[in-house]
């Protein structure tokens, strides 16, 4: 965007939203967002903010105290952001996160749309996930994001392996409060039980990988075994986006799934912030020919 284009673009009435996160410069939400803010005409502009926790309370009262319109949040803001809020959505109680603010006339409400991204991808995809079975690799941020929605939007049972790593109590917290406010049959593994895996994953409609595996310097990890634990019947989808295809794709892909990447819900889950900020609809077919 050249010079003379900022300037038709910002004036003295344009609002601000951000995304606060550190690092930050590789993130491809300022285009999509700026994009989408400039196809529909809107007086409003996205920037990036290098925050981490050390910054991210003072950062907090200052967006608050300019009225900025709303923010995004990324690592390794968006569980300590949440004591700075004044209102959660529930999605964002039960994960303890939160990756979108909209401040309502200086009330500040925390929502999650990681979750919701992910359920839009499924279903711009033709998946129908109401009153299946879901196996879900993962516990961290975005994993649980994506274990709450699918339980709060019908999902019938979820099958949820991870390591016994830090986040393993977390999950047992949050699967907890599905337990609770949902009808969802959520189970826990470690994912170290291979037999429990196969198991699972073989009475599966859904596998949904939400770890970093297949992304840089992780190319050719893969969180499960080998590819006989998928099923033709299976659909898988990948959070990574970069690459495009990760060897668990390949994998699927060979086995004859239906697979897909995370660029779907990248681009979804902004159009869940976007919405709420401004009241309107993504242009997302005009968004997936700039970015994909």
């Amino acid at each position: 965007m050249g010079k003379i284009a900022v300037t038709e673009r910002v004036t003295g009435h344009t609002e601000l939203i951000g995304l606060i996160a550190y690092p930050i410069r590789h993130s491809m939400s300022p285009t999509m967002h700026n994009e989408a803010f400039k196809k529909l005409g809107l007086d409003y502009v996205y920037v990036c903010f290098e925050v981490d926790n050390s910054t991210l309370e003072d950062t907090v009262k200052g967006l608050r105290a300019m009225k900025v319109r709303g923010w995004n949040v990324s690592m390794p803001n968006k569980g300590p952001i949440t004591q700075y809020l004044d209102k959660l959505s529930p999605a964002s109680q039960i994960v303890g996160a939160c990756n979108t603010v909209v401040n309502d006339n200086g009330v500040l409400t925390g929502t999650i749309t990681d979750g919701t991204g992910a359920m839009q991808s499924l279903i711009e995809e033709g998946v129908e996930y109401k009153g299946r079975k879901m196996t879900i690799v993962g516990a961290g941020g975005a994993a649980t994001a994506i274990l709450v929605q699918a339980a709060l939007d019908g999902v019938r049972e979820i099958a949820v392996f991870n390591r016994k790593d830090e986040f393993f109590p977390k999950a047992e917290r949050v699967i907890g409060e599905l337990r609770s406010r949902t009808e969802c049959k959520v189970t826990l593994y470690d994912l170290a039980d291979r037999a429990s895996l196969k198991r699972e994953l073989d009475s599966s409609d859904i596998y949904i990988d939400g770890t970093s595996c297949g992304m840089k310097p992780l190319e050719d990890v893969v969180a499960i075994p080998d590819k006989s634990y998928l099923h033709k019947e299976l659909v898988v989808m990948d959070t990574v986006y970069a690459p495009r295809e990760t060897k668990l794709m390949k994998w699927a892909r060979e086995t004859g799934c239906h697979t897909f990447n995370g660029l779907g819900m990248m681009l979804y889950q902004g159009a869940a912030a976007f919405k709420l900020w401004t009241g309107k609809d993504m242009p997302v077919d005009f968004i997936k020919d700039i970015l994909f």
